[in-house]
């Protein structure tokens, strides 16, 4: 998804500019987020166990690359891992119960 701003932030006139900047970030990034949870319930038929569906090995992998990403853009590495770790957990949960539900069929 590409964002277009309108304005850089050190562009910006006024509140209503940045408020509006970010209200376009956020929203791009909901989107992001909705279509990372499809790519999450399309995973889960290649899972082959509960044990697959939660990964732990990968999860704790993704979290240390989400920590050097936020390193790399200057923010709290700490806030990020906490940000992944609910979003993750929020969507090992859904797999969990679309994984699930497949194997009754």
């Amino acid at each position: 998804m590409d964002i277009r701003n309108q304005c850089e932030p050190e562009d910006c006139a006024n509140m209503e500019d940045i408020r509006a900047e970010i209200d376009r970030i956020d929203r791009a990034v909901v989107a992001l987020i909705g279509k990372r949870y499809r790519y999450v319930l399309a995973a889960a038929k290649f899972k082959t166990s509960a044990d697959s569906v939660r990964a732990k090995e990968r999860f704790a992998a993704m979290l240390e690359t989400r920590r050097e990403w936020a390193e790399e853009e200057n923010l709290s590495a700490d806030a990020i891992e906490n940000l992944y770790r609910d979003l993750v957990n929020h969507f090992i949960e859904k797999e969990m119960r679309h994984w699930t539900a497949a194997q009754k069929q």
